[in-house]
């Protein structure tokens, strides 16, 4: 009879235990930051019917939410804002009593030991739904800078202790750090999306925010999906320019480029785990094709496999309870 090998890879998965003890990659509920969508009134809380769970909420109920992720350990929360009148330069971005300001100091009063994250970007705030000044059908860069740089430090007023530009406009961190820096805000961060692609894996996040495109598309600022190499350029200047954390998004079909992002960085490198991802496992799992807790897991567990410190994800509060 043939010798077999001496060592047996199934010893060590013989029972839950030794499973546990043996992972290799851990998940955290202080990985994960809760996205919420934040509206103007008192007692809102409207369903967004493709984003099974999530709604937009008043501050009031954002505040209640906020609670609840802190009592389960999630690590941070994460502003989009939805207000009440839009225009060409989204000037509701910059407004001290806009949603997210106000959902900011509400949270710090509710929550203090979550981390709060604002996005920093004009689609939700534009009556044309792009990220920055419209000239001509095309997204002007350098005159959205200064937009973006009012917006950041808005939310440093109001308590943000990181700002997230998601808008792909070249020159954005050295514009908002300069600023914030000019407002006495040295010591908030910047995460930027220094590697967000033109994906269409964010269809439900435009019904949660209320933005759809009047025109055109937004392929000229956010990168093509078939580029590596270009996302190593992205994330290297972004750095340069005194980025503290580096974003990829989305997560789940570009774990390529976040290990790529890990392999050449050494600040913390997060990743968005957007809503059409969020929605796919909802459905399926609605449909009872799958184990609806456990792809959850597994796919956020393959996202910090790929070198992911920090996930900006929709099942936040679902994963901490679960890992609890």
């Amino acid at each position: 009879m043939t010798a077999f090998p001496s060592r047996r890879g199934r010893r060590l998965r013989m029972s839950s235990a030794l499973r546990r003890q043996f992972a290799e990659t851990r998940l955290d509920a202080a990985q994960f930051v809760l996205p919420v969508f934040v509206v103007p009134g008192t007692g809102v809380s409207r369903p967004i019917s493709s984003m099974p769970g999530n709604n937009q909420m008043s501050v009031d109920i954002v505040a209640e939410v906020a609670r609840r992720a802190q009592d389960v350990g999630v690590g941070g929360i994460m502003f989009f804002g939805i207000p009440e009148t839009k225009d060409a330069e989204g000037t509701s971005g910059w407004d001290p009593n806009g949603p997210v300001p106000r959902a900011l100091e509400a949270v710090a009063a509710a929550a203090p030991e979550l981390v709060r994250w604002a996005d920093v970007c004009l689609c939700e705030y534009t009556d044309h739904g792009h990220c920055g000044i419209v000239v001509d059908g095309i997204v002007e860069n350098d005159a959205t800078l200064g937009l973006l740089s009012k917006a950041a430090v808005a939310y440093a007023n109001a308590g943000a202790q990181v700002v997230t530009p998601s808008d792909m406009m070249d020159g954005r961190v050295t514009a908002i750090r300069g600023n914030l820096d000019r407002a006495d805000h040295q010591n908030v961060a910047i995460c930027v999306h220094a590697v967000k692609y033109a994906s269409s894996y964010y269809g439900p996040f435009r019904d949660a925010v209320d933005s759809s495109l009047q025109s055109g598309d937004r392929r000229s600022h956010q990168m093509n999906p078939p580029n590596r190499r270009e996302a190593r350029v992205e994330v290297l200047e972004d750095v340069a320019e005194g980025a503290d954390i580096v974003m990829v998004k989305p997560a789940g079909p570009y774990q390529d480029i976040i290990r790529q992002t890990r392999d050449i960085v050494d600040v913390p490198v997060a990743a968005y785990q957007v809503s059409g991802e969020f929605a796919m496992i909802k459905a399926a799992a609605a449909n009872g094709w799958i184990d609806g807790e456990q792809v959850m897991l597994e796919s956020l567990t393959g996202i910090v496999r790929a070198g992911a410190d920090v996930i900006a994800t929709y099942f936040a509060i679902d994963a901490a309870e679960a890992l609890q």
